[in-house]
């Protein structure tokens, strides 16, 4: 068996058609679809197939879908005795926090679609009074950033990687930070397709909301080591990672730290479950020593077991 870290996908990693090769050919991936339409009460499958693409994105359904995808995909991966890894983390970016709480057995797949779909109701009601967005800024240091920020009324949303940094706001003064980031001497920036101001002040009222469901949901201790968004280290108690999905929602996803310190702990095996390969690039350059695999589809898995 491969000692590894399972990661997870969060919001914008959506696209028309994910998951549906799973769909097609894996029971187990199948099942889970199936069962997220009952629970969902609505087809969940069709929007991931089909689309379109602007119904898809929006924050009320592409965490659902991205949620559903990925498990679909840990699905496919894990139900079949030639699974070659054995997780000794979990983490997930963003909304991919509740994928890994599925896949360490703090939520059941239930419990954690109902977190999910409310999280994303909540979120997107948040967006539409303060309509908002996320932007990447590329090459700028983290004082450069929170200056700029300052500036523009922004807040750091994302510590993805080395000189990746996410920055949320209202619409707006996303465009005006995008603008002085490029005076400033970004590499690049690039706008996200996501529907809010994720991960900033505006986020209080839904995380408020989503503490309520949270509070109703049995979690459970994690059977397999949980490292969180908001502390970047392992988590245990069900009331602290409770109170971290909370914070998570209005505060700054420490993404690279949380690899450092998996890579840290000697991890260097990492495999990417989900729509997309974003994590899979982060990874490379936070550390390009480490390895990382990735499953979307069922031919990806097999690939695994050659």
């Amino acid at each position: 068996m491969v000692v590894c870290a399972y990661l997870f996908p969060g919001q914008g990693a959506q696209f028309v058609g994910m998951g549906k090769e799973l769909y097609e050919h894996s029971k187990d991936a199948r099942a889970i679809f199936e069962k997220a339409d009952r629970l969902l009460g609505f087809k969940l499958t069709a929007l991931c197939f089909e689309g379109p693409l602007q119904t898809l994105t929006l924050t009320q359904n592409s965490q659902p879908a991205i949620f559903v995808t990925s498990a679909a995909a840990l699905a496919a991966l894990t139900h079949t005795s030639k699974n070659p890894y054995q997780p000794q983390a979990t983490c997930g970016l963003s909304l991919g926090e509740y994928t890994a709480l599925y896949a360490s057995g703090v939520l059941s797949f239930e419990e954690a679609l109902r977190a999910v779909a409310a999280r994303g109701r909540f979120m997107e009601e948040a967006s539409k009074k303060t309509p908002g967005t996320l932007a990447v800024l590329f090459g700028l240091n983290l004082q450069t950033v929170k200056e700029l920020c300052e500036r523009t009324r922004t807040e750091v949303a994302n510590l993805n990687c080395p000189d990746q940094i996410v920055v949320s706001g209202r619409v707006s003064d996303i465009e005006r930070v995008m603008t002085l980031s490029k005076e400033a001497g970004a590499k690049r920036v690039t706008r996200l397709e996501v529907s809010g101001p994720f991960h900033s002040r505006f986020m209080k009222e839904a995380g408020e909301a989503l503490e309520k469901v949270l509070q109703d949901l049995p979690l459970k201790p994690p059977k397999v080591p949980f490292v969180s968004n908001v502390t970047a280290h392992f988590e245990e108690d069900p009331s602290q990672i409770r109170k971290g999905l909370v914070r998570q929602v209005s505060e700054t996803v420490l993404w690279e730290e949380s690899m450092r310190f998996l890579i840290g702990k000697g991890i260097r095996q990492f495999v990417e479950i989900g729509p997309g390969k974003v994590l899979t690039g982060l990874l490379r350059k936070i550390d390009p020593t480490v390895a990382c695999s990735h499953v979307e589809t069922l031919e990806e898995t097999k690939l695994l077991y050659l």
